[in-house]
């Protein structure tokens, strides 16, 4: 699994590169329920995930279970990521929400969840602790990660 923790320079290099344009979708225009992908703010973060700020203990904002991709437009590893979690949206439309967060234009929630590298992905269950992993995962070990631990589906095997 790859993954990106660069620093300043390795930034700079990165964002010189030539790649396919991911399509952002408007936070405003996104919802919870559209089979898209929702950016996220600080303050969007905290209204609809957990509010850090009031609650010490864990607390999910949401009542359908959700991901968390915490990435960078420079960063190779989450640009491969991206389209792997606009199809997800649309296959678990209403099942589950996906949610990412620009850790370059989030940098206080980065900080409070201390986020080093990047992609790094919260699995959120409705109820329960939040899961994290890091680096560039392939779509089955997301659908894995969807049906046991966020819609807590065990496969038979």
């Amino acid at each position: 699994m790859a993954s990106c923790n660069a620093g300043p320079k390795e930034k700079a290099e990165a964002k010189t590169e030539t790649a396919s344009p991911v399509v952002e979708t408007s936070v405003s225009t996104a919802t919870e329920t559209s089979g898209e992908v929702v950016h996220l703010t600080t303050e969007t973060f905290k209204q609809k995930v957990f509010n850090y700020e009031a609650n010490q203990d864990w607390k999910y904002e949401g009542t359908v279970p959700c991901i968390v991709d915490f990435y960078a437009d420079w960063c190779g590893p989450c640009k491969r990521v991206a389209p792997i979690l606009e199809e997800l949206a649309k296959e678990y439309d209403g099942k589950v929400i996906i949610y990412k967060v620009n850790t370059e234009e989030q940098r206080e929630l980065s900080a409070a969840f201390g986020i080093r590298s990047i992609p790094t992905i919260l699995f959120i269950p409705a109820e329960g602790k939040p899961q994290a992993a890091q680096g560039a995962l392939p779509k089955e070990t997301f659908i894995k990660a969807i049906e046991e631990v966020l819609l807590q589906e065990k496969k038979s095997s």
